[in-house]
């Protein structure tokens, strides 16, 4: 939320807020010094406007101009003072932008000594992800959370913490460098964290919520020592109303977090409390935004936009609190800022609304449309209004004219072609520096000439998706793998036929609910295509009844059951194989896609921007970018002729080395594209296309 400009509108708002209601009236220097006193607490100081440094500084400047003025024939009055102290606060205000940054940049720094991405410098401690972080539910009035706040790792079940470790900078992982922590927690331990906030008096008449992007894993949230809520999950976002725990002026924050990492059954993903090969360093804690915002005691709790293409309408599902039965919904599309349709519903429901010419999203035109979503009580008075945007989009599957089954985008089929993304960064682990090293790693991915993007063991901020949505990629989303860490069998070439892994009451129920807390969550975002439940036989459950779970939450997108096996004739849509270095059909199923969810895995270890120096891997090994490219345009010619044969879409491994794998397209620092980018470009491109005329 941006500060209010300092000028006359502040200081007049100040004015009558003391009773000074009439700005030509003349008064006692002493009356104005403490006016102005009040004034620089007011506007700066208590709102963390200016530094407390600088409003004694403008106090002092100030008792200087009454002096003068004291000795002078100049009427004393607040036009008067206003004009003589806008320069003042200018200074003041340019002042605390240098003074109150001090402090911040004093506290932290990254730690450790792996390697580093170009962004690092561009980290700012005292704003970090300034970025509005629910792109699919925009309001605008919010305030960041994110910065400096105070943490403490202590015995698991201990009481809050009398006495913090130090200063931890939130949204990064404590064990990330750029927490400037950097150090691991085990089930042992809880982490706890504390900031202070202020809630803008502007706020007043409205309940407060807060918000989290991610926390993990498990989270209890206290308000002035009063838990206002707790959430088990570490990849879906969550809420809780806390205006009954505020109090006037300076509120305390206190979030304590538990994530047993792989000594748990919960959703890890890629992560292992002991990293080794294929499994990475932890990152638990909060690793995305907190925000509070304002809401009306009757507003807009969430909304969902599912097209329907063949008849060219968006389905806008509404989700309110606090409304009474008058309310009602209005709906209105824009196109490039004209509306195109609007329509009115009932407050709680699904509102249709067709859209006359529809336009069609694609990754070659990914057209979208902004929507704005308002509440309307009794007398239509808008209680609430948020922004939104939809994409006109349908996936399926179906046959093409050569028989194979293949995945249909808007009633064509399409050839996917992407990178396994498992969204790692060496400085952030799961938190990307800033949103532009983010979507960094998408540019590349486009720039590449891929279409498609498998998200893999892991799931992205809602900023993430929104930009997939706007550039034109399509998303395979996994569910990040837990209880993977003891004995489990898989078979990758055979029809499975053996014991499913067992898994506990507790474990399977944890696995439910967080995959169903990430498909309501994600649901929104057109890119997403594919829901992906297991990879390679990790944790893999009950596989048939999953996959039916999975359909039954989202019907509008395919279901890959099991990534890399193990395989199941009746479960999902897809069937979806893995071989490294180079791609080969091995089973087939005439009912389903046939897909190739990973391959290449071509090395190439970098002096200079590795992890560790030595004991890096790949599939293969090359020496240049040339030897890496031949082999990849090679590996991809061999796909093109697999496409006769029913592949339907391709995922190499991978978008960027990851610690000590080093088989990405893009060294773990993203300062290095190690292959011949036009020549990987043209090839992808043939093979999204090749599909065209079927």
């Amino acid at each position: 939320m941006s500060a209010k400009p300092f000028g006359f509108r502040a200081f007049n708002d100040f004015n009558v807020f003391n009773g000074f209601k009439d700005p030509t009236k003349s008064h006692t220097s002493a009356e104005l010094t403490f006016c102005n006193v009040k004034m620089s607490y007011n506007i700066g100081f208590s709102q963390k406007r200016i530094s407390p440094v600088c409003s004694i500084s403008l106090n002092l400047l100030f008792l200087n101009a009454i002096y003068e003025n004291l000795h002078s024939d100049t009427k004393l009055n607040l036009n008067t003072i206003i004009k003589m102290n806008r320069k003042l606060f200018a200074i003041a205000f340019a002042a605390t932008m240098l003074i109150g940054a001090m402090p911040a940049k004093a506290q932290w720094k990254p730690v450790g000594d792996k390697i580093k991405t170009p962004w690092v410098e561009k980290v700012d401690p005292s704003q970090p992800w300034k970025e509005y972080p629910r792109p699919q539910m925009k309001r605008s009035l919010w305030l960041n959370l994110n910065g400096m706040w105070d943490y403490a790792i202590t015995n698991k079940g201990a009481s809050a913490p009398a006495n913090y470790d130090g200063k931890i900078l939130v949204p990064y992982p404590i064990e990330s460098s750029l927490s400037g922590v950097g150090k691991r927690i085990t089930a042992a331990n809880e982490l706890w964290y504390r900031c202070k906030f202020t809630v803008p008096k502007e706020w007043k008449k409205n309940n407060v919520k807060i918000n989290f992007g991610a926390v993990d894993w498990k989270t209890d949230v206290y308000v002035n020592g009063k838990r206002v809520g707790g959430h088990t999950g570490g990849y879906a976002p969550f809420a809780f109303d806390i205006t009954d725990a505020l109090v006037k002026g300076e509120n305390e924050l206190t979030v304590k977090v538990f994530d047993p990492t792989t000594e748990g059954f919960q959703a890890v993903g890629k992560q292992k409390s002991d990293p080794e090969g294929i499994w990475y360093t932890p990152a638990s804690g909060i690793w995305q935004t907190v925000w509070l915002e304002p809401v009306q005691p009757a507003h807009i709790d969430n909304i969902n936009i599912t097209p329907d293409f063949d008849t060219s309408r968006f389905l806008v599902d509404v989700k309110t609190a606090g409304c009474n039965p008058a309310a009602k919904i209005k709906v209105t599309v824009k196109d490039g800022g004209k509306v195109v349709a609007e329509q009115t519903g009932a407050a709680s429901g699904t509102v249709s609304i067709k859209i006359p010419g529809a336009k069609a999203w694609s990754p070659d035109a990914p057209n979208l449309y902004d929507v704005e979503v308002a509440l309307m009580n009794k007398g239509n008075k808008v209680a609430d209004r948020i922004e939104s945007y939809a994409a006109m989009r349908k996936i399926s599957a179906g046959t093409d004219k050569s028989g194979h089954r293949r995945m249909f985008l808007n009633n064509k089929p399409l050839f996917q072609m992407g990178p396994l993304d498992q969204g790692y960064w060496p400085d952030g682990l799961y938190t990307a520096p800033t949103y532009e090293a983010m979507i960094y790693d998408v540019d590349v991915t486009k720039r590449l000439g891929f279409n498609m993007i498998r998200k893999h063991m892991k799931v992205e901020p809602a900023l993430w998706y929104a930009y997939c949505d706007k550039v034109g990629i399509v998303v395979w989303q996994d569910m990040p793998s837990g209880n993977i860490h003891d004995e489990y069998r898989w078979d990758m070439t055979h029809w499975y036929s053996g014991e499913e892994k067992t898994r506990s009451a507790e474990s399977e129920d944890c696995f439910r609910e967080e995959w169903k807390d990430i498909i309501d969550n994600f649901r929104f975002f057109p890119s997403i295509i594919v829901w992906t439940p297991f990879n390679e036989g990790w944790g893999q459950f009950k596989t048939v009844e999953i996959s039916d779970y999975t359909k039954q939450l989202d019907p509008t997108r395919l279901v890959n059951s099991a990534s890399g096996g193990n395989h199941f004739r009746n479960a999902g849509d897809i069937l979806d194989l893995h071989k490294y270095p180079a791609p080969e059909m091995y089973l087939t199923d005439p009912a389903r896609v046939e897909v190739m969810g990973e391959f290449g895995g071509l090395g190439l270890p970098l002096a200079g921007h590795l992890w560790q120096e030595d004991k890096n891997w790949g599939y293969q090994q090359f020496k240049n970018a040339k030897e890496v490219t031949d082999r990849y345009v090679e590996i991809a010619k061999g796909l093109l002729e697999l496409v006769k044969q029913g592949a339907a879409a391709g995922v190499y491994t991978q978008t960027t080395d990851v610690e000590i794998e080093i088989n990405g397209l893009l060294t773990y620092d993203r300062k290095v594209m190690k292959v011949e980018e036009e020549r990987v470009a043209a090839a992808n491109r043939e093979l999204c296309h090749s599909l065209d005329n079927e």
